[in-house]
């Protein structure tokens, strides 16, 4: 490692939907929301993940037009997202490869699989959106 930021690209549909509260009914706002909370993980970091890290936040659909915030880029797929991150992830890959780490965030097996490919690590929405408290 260089010493560069780890990019972390973050797959907004899959991460979104993995919590039924509504986000539906408001895919843009849910995509905001999600956004904002990326925020403090540009400098701070994710667990076993120090930052400084490149927050890339991949909407598709309704939710392109949600933008881009300090700390979180946003970008904005024309088709499939899925196509978008394996496309940011290849360019990782031809830029800087084991130079400097990539994490894809999603729950979905076939982009992890084509992530992967490319070498990039995978894990799930709650490495980014941690399950709110039980209600009991």
């Amino acid at each position: 490692m260089t010493g560069e930021s780890t990019l972390v690209i973050v797959d907004a549909a899959n991460v979104v939907g993995s919590v039924p509260d509504g986000w539906w009914r408001d895919r843009r706002g849910a995509a905001e929301r999600l956004r904002d909370s990326l925020v403090p993980y540009a400098s701070a970091g994710l667990p076993g993940l120090p930052g400084p890290l490149e927050i890339v936040l991949v909407v598709e659909g309704a939710a392109r037009e949600a933008g881009s915030v300090p700390g979180v880029r946003v970008e904005s797929a024309r088709g499939e997202g899925d196509d978008l991150i394996v496309e940011l992830v290849a360019g990782w890959a031809s830029e800087t490869g084991a130079d400097r780490d990539c994490l894809v965030v999603t729950a979905d097996r076939g982009l992890r699989q084509r992530a992967e490919a490319y070498g990039a690590r995978c894990a799930g929405p709650r490495t980014v959106r941690p399950l709110p408290p039980s209600r009991s």
